[in-house]
């Protein structure tokens, strides 16, 4: 598979809540994207193979000096976006993958350093499942407290939440157990509830929700509302267009880290499923060749 291949999470309509999105006007902006750019260097001509390596003595690593170097590529990930959003807003983000939606959301949060541009925050992003860090060799108890310590909570507070923290992930007495025992849908609810028991100002959710069912993603979109009726703003980076259009009003369609749309959900994401239609027929005759 390669990056720009389509990996489709849609969700049946019938399994989502129907209620619509709530709306929570504001003008006070949360978040400004200025031209952001992105960029990784990769590194070419690894070394494979096992065993150990060969000692060169003095002259032989003076001789390498002179060889040519191996390549270094620079992966351009998000070239020139820029965005504002508002407090009380719900923004999803879409695109097919490899398109720079994930590393949008870790540069708005700061784990990366911009190439060009700037982010401006009013207020602290938690981006799930990377401020709630996670050990798998630790049990599901200690992973709530270490997580909810660096999301900012103070240990009685944690103390205080621990339980709708576990009954909200729905992992029940598998919270005494390691990490590792975990399916990757229990480990995505639980992050999802401890990257949201702070109630941040601004919440990141990548792809977390394709893994729950009906009645998680229905409490989801619930502490989604709480969020953002206390003032915060919520990203969605998600493939199922119908959870884009019912948890959010507005809609980011990133493609080849540029922003192609910026707009009403149901608006940017009828262009985008009309643009994946089209690309559809041209995968199934390169399947065929």
């Amino acid at each position: 598979m390669t990056d720009t291949d389509e990996v489709d999470f849609e969700v049946d309509k019938d399994e989502l809540d129907n209620t619509p999105v709530l709306e929570v006007p504001s003008e006070q902006l949360s978040l400004l994207v200025n031209d952001l750019h992105v960029s990784y260097r990769v590194f070419g001509a690894k070394k494979v193979g096992h065993g150990p390596g060969r000692d060169w003595g003095v002259l032989g690593r003076l001789v390498r000096r002179g060889a040519k170097q191996p390549p270094v590529r620079e992966v351009k990930a998000v070239r020139g976006i820029s965005f504002a959003a508002r407090h009380g807003e719900a923004i999803g983000i879409i695109g097919v993958n490899g398109s720079g939606k994930s590393t949008l959301l870790r540069a708005i949060a700061g784990l990366i350093p911009p190439a060009a541009g700037t982010v401006h925050v009013a207020g602290n992003p938690a981006l799930l499942g990377v401020n709630a860090v996670l050990m798998k060799d630790l049990s599901g108890e200690r992973n709530i407290m270490i997580g909810a310590l660096a999301l900012g909570l103070s240990k009685k507070e944690v103390r205080e939440r621990f339980d709708d923290i576990v009954d909200f992930a729905e992992i029940g007495n598998f919270v005494n157990l390691p990490m590792k025992s975990y399916s990757s849908g229990m480990g995505a609810r639980l992050r999802f509830a401890i990257s949201a028991s702070a109630i941040p100002d601004i919440l990141m959710i990548d792809e977390a929700l394709a893994t729950g069912d009906a009645a998680f993603r229905a409490k989801s979109k619930a502490k989604m509302d709480e969020v953002r009726e206390g003032a915060g703003t919520v990203f969605l980076v998600s493939h199922s267009l119908n959870t884009i259009m019912s948890m959010c009003t507005r809609v980011l369609w990133v493609h080849e880290g540029q922003l192609v749309m910026d707009g009403d959900a149901k608006d940017v994401c009828a262009a985008y499923k009309k643009y994946t239609d089209s690309r559809a027929p041209k995968k199934k005759a390169a399947a065929k060749k």
